[in-house]
């Protein structure tokens, strides 16, 4: 399977948004509209995954100061999932972070996302806290300093470019 990573600096398209909000609605249960949430995000990054000409995968995140990034949301649709392409789209992103000087990466998750907190872990996150949000959820905090970031040469996935 060739999959092709593409990198978006601002809002892509608007059917690369209405892909972005029907994979996310897939993932998460969710009908919340992700244009509207990523209007005003400083440095917001979109990273997707396609399957020829299917997103079946996206990474979305944005600046929380000068050289601290937030990894905001991401997800890989089901059937395509066990391929290492949320490896590879985080991969991406840290390097795409680091070179443009970003040092620190962080994110949260739930414990209902394991198999997210897991990978987290594995590619060197760090849980620094954990706290009740406003709707009453267990919220687990990590951060990853990216200047060990190391793009590993064996992802299964391959990229087409």
């Amino acid at each position: 399977m060739t999959i092709k990573y593409l990198i978006y600096n601002s809002l892509p398209s608007e059917d690369v948004l209405n892909e972005l909000n029907l994979l996310h609605s897939r993932v998460f249960n969710t009908s919340e509209d992700l244009a509207a949430k990523m209007a005003n995000k400083p440095q917001l990054l979109i990273i997707t995954a396609m399957a020829g000409t299917k997103l079946v995968g996206y990474k979305i995140g944005y600046e929380l100061k000068n050289d601290k990034f937030y990894s905001w949301l991401g997800g890989v649709n089901p059937a395509y999932r066990g391929y290492g392409i949320a490896s590879a789209l985080m991969k991406r992103q840290h390097q795409y972070l680091m070179e443009r000087g970003y040092r620190v990466v962080q994110t949260k998750t739930m414990n209902k996302w394991r198999a997210m907190l897991i990978l987290n872990l594995k590619n060197g996150f760090d849980v620094i806290d954990t706290y009740i949000d406003e709707k009453g959820l267990h919220k687990i905090k990590l951060e990853k300093q990216l200047i060990s970031v190391k793009v590993d040469e064996e992802i299964r996935v391959l990229d087409s470019n």
